[in-house]
């Protein structure tokens, strides 16, 4: 047995320990440290560099961004769950009080809305969401219904045309209490429940005790179709004092296929006949061209054929006939720049409340976690120099809608009706 003097254990012991301080050393000046760090802390690093990278103005409205991150950052190390970690960042980009900018997990349904609008012309994105969606599909189980929070309080703000929730009873301005006996997540809530029946507990008056359960099947929502087919499913013609009405809700004006759908109606199919037209650009998502209003204002003769047969069938490529808009504080972006062309060319009157000013280009960033930032990259004037962002549209006629209880009342779209009635 070998025994070792103690001179030589305390050189041992020495250069173990330079050993460990030089690696330690090494360790710290690494750039590989970064991706030791806690996954929010890349998340949050990821978000600030991307949008001090590619937010619209390089001088970030005058925030200094540098010391924004400073503040929010040990927030987000803090943070005790997804919830609380997107809250942290949400508050940090409201700094930049600019709109098309937010933080979406998925736990949200924007979040998959979002993808859905951005993915087909993206290839990139398309790419980098394969990891997260290996099917290809960016899709989720819901019941088609957008919500607002008041007061500490969930209710039904709008219900997609065709939805789980537009067959059911539920209505505009119902309270949701809970699913299946727990708190509302608006993803939670339906997640691996597409086509079982879920118990949502309502509250359709502000009488507490006036509460019921109303049964619906979530099914699953796929986020590139799910607006074109609520748009199909609203489209419908209201007969009123011998007239007859068309109408359609568009809830999402961010592709083509949108305007191409409305168009065949007006021209070809279930519009055609209408003696009148209403316009409901209200919620849902923006992204509309302004050429889409050439409809209703470019000259242009009337194509009628006749077949063999004989009977003739006459086609009008412009709509002449009475036209009105709804809008409301969920008409963003494109659509505010549709309600501005409308009032501008005079085609016809504007009618609901006041749009929100969210007039910026955004784009979709996607994080390491599979998380979304939507970022404005571009500012976006008309006519050269008018500037809609933080100011919005202005209605014709202002009809206020209290959401609270209503018991899907819609005073904006009966007003709306009363108007091509009343110009008819």
């Amino acid at each position: 047995m070998k025994i070792f003097r103690l001179p030589y254990l305390n050189r041992l012991a020495g250069a173990i320990f330079l050993s460990v301080s030089i690696l330690l050393l090494l360790w710290l000046s690494s750039p590989l440290l970064p991706t030791l760090a806690k996954p929010e802390t890349q998340v949050f690093q990821q978000v600030w560099q991307t949008v001090n990278d590619n937010f619209y103005d390089p001088k970030l409205n005058g925030v200094d961004w540098k010391a924004i991150g400073e503040k929010y950052k040990p927030q987000a190390e803090q943070a005790k769950s997804k919830e609380e970690f997107a809250t942290v960042i949400n508050q940090m980009l409201s700094e930049l009080r600019t709109s098309h900018t937010r933080f979406y997990t998925q736990d949200e349904p924007a979040y998959y809305q979002l993808l859905g609008i951005f993915l087909p012309n993206n290839l990139e994105l398309q790419k980098q969401l394969k990891k997260f969606f290996p099917k290809g599909k960016i899709e989720y189980s819901g019941i088609g219904i957008f919500t607002k929070n008041i007061n500490g309080k969930t209710f039904v703000s709008a219900i997609l045309d065709g939805s789980p929730a537009a067959k059911a009873d539920l209505k505009v301005g119902d309270q949701l209490l809970s699913v299946d006996g727990k708190p509302y997540q608006p993803i939670q809530s339906f997640a691996s429940k597409a086509d079982q029946k879920v118990k949502l507990l309502i509250q359709r008056t502000p009488n507490a005790s006036n509460q019921q359960e109303i049964a619906i099947a979530p099914k699953i929502l796929d986020a590139t179709t799910m607006f074109l087919d609520a748009q199909e499913a609203s489209t419908q013609l209201i007969e009123q004092e011998g007239k007859k009405i068309g109408y359609v809700h568009i809830w999402s004006y961010a592709g083509e296929q949108y305007q191409q759908q409305l168009e065949t109606n007006l021209i070809y199919g279930r519009l055609k006949n209408a003696d009148g037209l209403i316009l409901d650009l209200r919620e849902g998502w923006g992204g509309a061209s302004p050429s889409y209003l050439n409809i209703y204002t470019a000259e242009g003769p009337s194509l009628t054929s006749i077949p063999r047969n004989g009977r003739q069938n006459t086609y009008n490529f412009q709509w002449k006939k009475p036209v009105v808009m709804v809008v409301n504080e969920g008409s963003r972006s494109g659509k505010e720049i549709l309600a501005f062309g409308f009032q501008q060319n005079k085609i016809g009157p504007v009618i609901g409340s006041k749009t929100p000013g969210a007039v910026v280009a955004g784009s979709p960033f996607l994080m390491q976690d599979g998380s979304v930032l939507y970022l404005a990259v571009a500012d976006v004037f008309l006519n050269g120099n008018q500037r809609l962002e933080g100011k919005g549209i202005t209605p014709d006629l202002s009809v206020p809608f209290s959401l609270e209880y209503a018991r899907g009342a819609d005073p904006q779209k009966q007003r709306a009706i009363e108007t091509v009635v009343k110009a008819l």
